[in-house]
């Protein structure tokens, strides 16, 4: 059962608070549809938050690019300007648990609380229909640079794109531009660090010929 519109979904509330509504209302498991129903208007930014956060965790090697897909998912479709999310029926039905949800809770809310304050609506236009298509442009580029199978590659990009929900979730104009710095800082972090791989590698390569 799907929630009913809620007038005031806009209202700069705390996100974990939203999710802890959601998780003592919802079914014990929610299709990325129905959750993304029930963040109702921070559906894309809360979306964005929550696979960008599995992207931060750190992974095996080479599974790096499948828990990016999701972000490439939602990411596209905020370029094309839809109102509401889709995703493929296999990811659909994998869907997130309430238990799942409540570990994603734990892990934010101490951060959350410290720094909710901060944030707030503000230059709410930066955050609107047109900044939405080009912040999902943004997005699908940096999960397509945490896709490449490089180790630590994925955290920098999706701690971006984390920042860049947060954004769209408060409405706050001015956080977007920290998206955007943090954004371009992940890209010169990723840049080092494929220059040290590629030196560290040439090094051992030519070790391995004396």
């Amino acid at each position: 059962m799907l929630p009913d519109h809620d007038p005031h979904a806009d209202a700069p509330i705390p996100l974990s608070g939203q999710l802890h509504e959601i998780i003592a209302q919802a079914p014990d498991k929610l299709s990325f549809t129905e959750l993304a129903a029930w963040l109702d208007a921070r559906a894309w930014g809360g979306l964005l938050l929550v696979f960008a956060a599995i992207n931060m965790l750190p992974l095996p090697p080479g599974t790096s690019a499948f828990f990016a897909l999701p972000l490439m998912i939602i990411a596209v479709q905020m370029v094309m300007g839809r109102t509401a999310p889709w995703f493929p029926a296999r990811l659909d039905r994998r869907g997130v648990s309430k238990r799942e949800l409540t570990r994603l809770v734990d892990k934010v809310e101490w951060v959350e609380q410290k720094i909710e304050r901060l944030f707030k609506p503000r230059w709410p236009q930066l955050t609107g229909h047109t900044a939405t298509r080009i912040i999902g442009a943004a997005c699908f580029f940096l999960a397509i640079v945490a896709a490449v199978p490089i180790p630590l590659f994925h955290v920098a990009p999706a701690a971006a794109i984390a920042v860049f929900g947060l954004a769209l979730i408060y409405r706050d104009g001015l956080l977007l531009g920290a998206a955007c710095v943090v954004a371009l800082l992940a890209l010169v972090f990723d840049a080092l660090l494929a220059e040290s791989g590629l030196a560290a590698l040439s090094y051992f390569t030519t070790w391995l010929h004396h």
